[in-house]
Order: C-alpha cells, then sequence, then structure tokens
C-alpha cells in the first residue's frame, strides 16, 4: 500500500506539482498541493519542496495564492482560466482555498531542517497571511470570510444552503460542466448549484477581482469555521517557522493574527451541536449544521477541554449511524446525502486533521478510532477522492493524490 500510495504521487506529478487526479482535475489546486507536498515529504523531500515553490509561483502581488493554478492548457475542467478572465502568468482562479501551506512548510522544514528551501517560501507565506487578514477581515473582527463556496474546500455543503439560497441562478458564462462527465452526477453538485457558483464568479470578474470591490458586491459572504480554523493552525506553524527565519516584528505581527482569531473561533461554539459551526456575515445567523468541519477547531488548538469531550460524544452517536467516520455533514441531518460530494461522504484528508487534533488535545483514543478507520477504507476502497460512510466503498475520483500523501501520512 505504501508504495502504491507513492506511485500514485508519482503518477499524478506534472513536474515541480501534482493534479489531485487525471483529467477530473487537471490543474493544481491549492489545499490538495499541502497535503500533497507532507505525503512527498514522507519518501522525497526534495520533490515536497518543489510542490509548494510550484504553489507560490501562482502567488499575486498582494499576496493571494489562488484556489487553482493553470499550469498548463487542458479542456477537461470547467471555468477554465478563460471564464475567470485573469491575465496572468501562469494563469489562475481569482479566490483562494483553506490555508495549508504553512503547515505543510513546518511538516517539511521539521523533517529535513533544510533552511535554504524554508527561506525561499517563508515570504510568500507570510505574504498569503496578511492576505487573508487585509482582503478578507477588513473590519478586523478577528474571522476570516470566504466569499466563494469553493473557497471552503468544502463546496456544496449544506451549511452554504441558506447563504447560497440569496445568490441568482443567472449567469453570462455559458456553463459547460465536465465534472459530469467524468463522474456519476449524483455524486456531484447538482446544476443549480453550479448556476449559482458560476453567478459568483461572474459577480467578482466584472469587480476586476479588486479585493475591495469584491467585499462590497459579495451575495455570499460567511465565516467559514473550517477556513479560520485552518488558518488558525497555519499561524501557529507560520509563528514556529517565524522563529527560524523570521523578523522579531513578524513574530510579533503573527502572534496578535492569532489573538484575534482564537477570540473568533471560540464565538463560534454551537452548544446545541456539540461542535463549532460557522456564521453567515450578511444574515449574522449561525450555519447551524452539523459538519466535519465543526471539528477542526480541534485541529487548531482552539477548543476547551470541555468542548473536546462533547465533540467526542458527537462522534460516538454518530458512529451509531454511519459505518466509517467522519461524514462530511451529521448522519442524522435532513441533509445528509452519503454520496453527494460534500453533503455526506467522508474525506481522508478532514479525518486526518481531526484525528491531529483530538491527539493534540489528549483524546488519544478518538484519535486512534479515526486514523484506524481512515486506513481501513482506503485499505478496502483504494487511493479514491472520498468514501461512503455507511460501508467505506469508494467514491469520486480514482487515484486521488491527497488520499494517497494521508495514507502515506498514517503509515
Amino acid at each position: 500500500m505504501n508504495e502504491q500510495a507513492r506511485a500514485v504521487l508519482r503518477t499524478n506529478d506534472r513536474g515541480g506539482y501534482t493534479v489531485p487526479t487525471a483529467r477530473l482535475y487537471p490543474f493544481q489546486w491549492n489545499w490538495d498541493s499541502a497535503f500533497v507536498a507532507m505525503g512527498f515529504a514522507t519518501f522525497d523531500p526534495s520533490r515536497a519542496w518543489d510542490e509548494l515553490d510550484h504553489l507560490i509561483k501562482g502567488q499575486w502581488e498582494d499576496g493571494l495564492i489562488p484556489q487553482i493554478i493553470f499550469h498548463a492548457e487542458s479542456d477537461d475542467y470547467f471555468p477554465g482560466p478563460e471564464v475567470w478572465g485573469i491575465e496572468r502568468s501562469p494563469k489562475t482562479t481569482g479566490i483562494t482555498q483553506p490555508p495549508v501551506a504553512a503547515t505543510a512548510a513546518r511538516f517539511l522544514f521539521e523533517r529535513d531542517g533544510d533552511r535554504g528551501r524554508l527561506s525561499r517560501v517563508y515570504p510568500g507565506l507570510l505574504a498569503y497571511h496578511r492576505w487573508f487578514r487585509a482582503a478578507r477581515d477588513p473590519q478586523g473582527t478577528g474571522l476570516v470570510a470566504t466569499l466563494h463556496p469553493w473557497e471552503t474546500g468544502m463546496d456544496n455543503s449544506p451549511a452554504w444552503d441558506g447563504p447560497m439560497s440569496r445568490v441568482p441562478t443567472s449567469t453570462t458564462t455559458v456553463i459547460r460542466r465536465r465534472d459530469t462527465g467524468h463522474i456519476d452526477p449524483a455524486m456531484r453538485p447538482r446544476a443549480e448549484d453550479y448556476q449559482r457558483f458560476i453567478h459568483l464568479v461572474d459577480t467578482y470578474r466584472e469587480a476586476g477581482w479588486e479585493p475591495s470591490r469584491m467585499w462590497e458586491v459579495a451575495p455570499f459572504k460567511v465565516a467559514d469555521v473550517g477556513t479560520n480554523a485552518i488558518l488558525l493552525r497555519a499561524e501557529r506553524d507560520l509563528l514556529a517557522l517565524a522563529e527560524v527565519v523570521g523578523s522579531p516584528a513578524e513574530r510579533v505581527e503573527i502572534a496578535g493574527r492569532i489573538a484575534g482569531l482564537e477570540k473568533g473561533i471560540a464565538s463560534l461554539w454551537r452548544p446545541e451541536l456539540g461542535q463549532f459551526a460557522g456564521r453567515d456575515l450578511i444574515s449574522g445567523e449561525a450555519l447551524a449544521v452539523g459538519s466535519s468541519a465543526g471539528f477542526l477547531p480541534l485541529f487548531a488548538g482552539a477548543a476547551t477541554p470541555g468542548q473536546v469531550v462533547e465533540m467526542a460524544g458527537v462522534l460516538k452517536r454518530w458512529s451509531q449511524l454511519v459505518e466509517v467516520l467522519v461524514p462530511s455533514t451529521a448522519p442524522d441531518a435532513v441533509q445528509f446525502e452519503p454520496l453527494r460530494y460534500w453533503r455526506g461522504p467522508v474525506w481522508a484528508v478532514v479525518n486526518w486533521m481531526i484525528a491531529e487534533g483530538f491527539a493534540d488535545a489528549g483524546d488519544a483514543e478518538t484519535a486512534a478510532l479515526i486514523r484506524g478507520q481512515t486506513r481501513g477504507m482506503i485499505e478496502k476502497s483504494g487511493f479514491v477522492e472520498y468514501f461512503d460512510p455507511r460501508d467505506g466503498a469508494g467514491a469520486g475520483g480514482a487515484t486521488f493524490s491527497w488520499t494517497a500523501a494521508i495514507w502515506l501520512l498514517l503509515a
């Protein structure tokens, strides 16, 4: 299995960057590549650093590291660079994804101690975190906003149903989906979801991808608990890297952002769910849907001991309803769909983060349970994109890079 996992990464290697899987996702994705870098680090440290170098090649002058970097052309994915309308080299999208990159960089550095490679990526990571604060928390609330569901990485989560209902289904772009030609449409976001997704792309393209204008016109604006938790963890990891290659002023700056995120995430605890949940920043309402993202503050070290116990209890209750943890949506929720993308399936990368969080919080038993079930479903179904929580069967794309990377991390 270890060698098969390495073979998946090598097969999806496009010469310094890795695609999630051939055809379905033929470019470099932001958070995918961070996990992939950690996977490569277990057997090829230099190649792991290359992955982060290529990710930062797509960085904008204002610090944004985009969701997708279009290093090469492909007709297998929609929306491609012509839809985003961004004249850059390499071409990119104009939105971001959960910022795992600093966490990956710390993982790489602690394995090989390559200060030179760290020094190359650190300035880009620092600029990226500054971008989050400037572009996505302009009012200094402590929580960063996401302006498109794709930025959360959990594209069609039921948590977005309410906020997305405000987004019109009209588009100025002709929608030519490619994903449903590769994957059973029953596993993918619905046509109406894509109409709203593309309406947002049209809106921000017309705003010139300028952060302040995007903020003003955004019909979708949420404080996603997953993104904020991953950012807090990344800030902690960036601070550790700043102790090695950063300045005293940068360390003070990063510590200030950490304090703001800690306070902001604490406000997202939902006692009725027994976990954290995001907030609609337009209506002010909590996005009170149980989800795997609601456990990610554990990964950030942002849960109190009492909250750790409550979240372990929630997982115990969920385990009586599904065969494999952690479903992306609470299995007792009316919105739960076990095979439709982020509305129910289990994702190995999220499991890894949740297990790391429980372990760091001192709950070794729950961490071991999640890790064991994750290994078991990969052993059963292979390196697929995601898994059916009812029986661990594989779903989505095949030979998937980040699932292979997680296998190597768990191994």
